[in-house]
Parts: C-alpha cells; sequence; structure tokens
C-alpha cells in the first residue's frame, strides 16, 4: 500500500513538474537525475565497501556503522536509479555522506519506537561473567564450572 502511494505520488509530482517547464525538461531531468544517481552510486558504493572490508577486517566495533552506511548507499541508489523526483531526493539523502547520519538517526528512531517497550534502547544485559558473584561471610564464591571432555582428532591434537 505505502509503495502505491508512493508511486502516485511519484506522478503527480512528475505531471505538475511538467506543467512547469514543460515535459522535454522534465524527461531530460528526470534522466539526468538517473545519471547522476548512477555515478553517486558507484562512487559512494565503492567507499562505502571499502570502509566495511576494513572495518570487518580490523575487528573495530564500529562496524554496524559501514554496514548501516553500505545499506543506505544501496537503497539510495536504488531510489536516484529509479525514475521520479521524490525518490531522487530521498535517494541523495541515503548517498551523501553528510546527510546519510541523518537518515540513519531518523530510521534507527523509526525502528525503535516500533518495537515493544522492553526491547527499547537502552537494553540492559546481564551475563554470568559480568555480574559479581554473592558473597557469603565475605567469602567469594567459587565461580560456576562447566564439566567436559576434549576430544581429539586423528592426529592427536583437539578437534575444532
Amino acid at each position: 500500500m505505502a509503495a502505491g502511494l508512493l508511486a502516485l505520488a511519484e506522478v503527480i509530482v512528475f505531471v505538475l513538474v511538467a506543467q512547469w517547464i514543460g515535459v522535454g525538461a522534465t524527461v531530460l531531468a528526470a534522466i539526468a537525475t538517473s545519471a547522476l544517481g548512477w555515478a553517486l552510486l558507484a562512487r559512494q558504493g565503492t567507499k562505502a565497501l571499502t570502509e566495511l572490508r576494513a572495518s570487518a577486517r580490523t575487528g573495530r566495533a564500529s562496524a554496524g556503522r559501514e554496514l548501516g552506511d553500505a545499506g543506505l548507499v544501496a537503497v539510495g541508489g536504488l531510489l536516484m536509479v529509479l525514475p521520479g523526483f521524490i525518490g531522487d531526493v530521498l535517494g541523495l539523502l541515503c548517498l551523501l555522506p553528510g546527510t546519510r547520519s541523518l537518515v540513519r538517526t531518523a530510521l534507527g528512531r523509526l525502528i525503535a519506537s516500533r518495537l515493544p517497550v522492553g526491547l527499547r534502547p537502552p537494553v540492559r544485559v546481564d551475563s554470568v561473567r559480568t555480574a559479581e558473584m554473592p558473597r557469603r561471610d565475605d567469602v567469594r564464591t567459587p565461580p560456576m564450572v562447566i564439566e567436559g571432555e576434549v576430544l581429539r582428532g586423528p592426529d592427536g591434537r583437539p578437534a575444532g
């Protein structure tokens, strides 16, 4: 339903622009924005994928941001390539590095608002490993032990 409304809005905007600047100029503008979309997608997409690979290699904690940027670049490029002026504006917002953070923040807030209350940020997770063990008479209880067995492969080294 949302896609149908967006398509209807695109047609209305296209007709209004065609009445304002003429049909030929409107078609040329649509072709120009698609070409601009391809160029921006190639440039920003390559940059986003390079940053994503570099953060994956180094194991940085910000890899999620790079992954989100790569996704926004892909969506922005698709919106720019498809005909329509509303999609071009939204795609441009996703493709440009300066406005991409605004789109990321807006999407994060939208998604968080649709989550159940218990899952909305900030989410606190306690772990047995990080939680302090209860004390008895000022003596720490020993850590929990998990019994197990080491499996060895045919060469005698531990498997896995």
